[in-house]
């Protein structure tokens, strides 16, 4: 009789490390147009952290503040991304959203780069087997696309879903982290 394989990875996904989520603070709304290989991107904080990544076409909020200098540290990892040199966002972020959302939001962030995971795969992290539509629904209201990583989300047959930004845009994503596509 052959020994058991110990080694065996466990069923399902591999989930990293999830991300820090901050309370947005009160403060005015800045915000940025960085340019990216899938056209602008609309960078928003609130002074202290990143709350928005938008694809264009997209506007600022009314009353926000031209700040291009507070997002130093988000334009270069968004760069060194698209760049292939860095597979972990370090920014510190703040989206708003529901308590579902965020933990949702915070679920995608574990989602290491390079792989995908599936609606019912998210759902059955949270602890919440029956929310796969849910977590489909609180996946598209992300608002810092990228960064959280909710294009690394695809259906439970492996194919590819819903994208805020568009399929195009979501599948230059998955092959520029090395993610065969079918």
């Amino acid at each position: 009789m052959e020994p058991l394989p110990f080694d065996l990875p466990p069923a399902g996904p591999r989930w990293g490390t999830p991300a820090d989520l901050r309370e947005p603070s009160a403060g005015p709304v800045r915000y940025t147009v960085t340019a990216s290989p899938l056209g602008d991107l609309l960078l928003l904080s609130d002074g202290e952290a990143l709350t928005g990544v938008h694809m264009s076409p997209a506007a600022p909020p009314e009353g926000a503040e031209h700040a291009p200098d507070a997002f130093g540290t988000a334009v270069k990892e968004l760069d060194a991304y698209f760049a292939g040199e860095l597979r972990e966002f370090s920014v510190p972020l703040a989206p708003r959203g529901t308590p579902f959302q965020l933990r949702v939001w915070r679920q995608l962030t574990a989602i290491p780069y390079g792989t995908t995971v599936s609606y019912g795969d998210i759902a059955a992290a949270l602890e919440a087997p029956g929310a796969s539509r849910a977590v489909g629904t609180a996946n598209n209201r992300n608002p810092l696309s990228i960064v959280i990583p909710c294009h690394r989300v695809i259906g439970a047959d492996g194919a590819m879903v819903g994208y805020g930004g568009g399929l195009e845009r979501k599948e230059r994503l998955l092959r520029l982290e090395g993610i065969r596509l079918r």
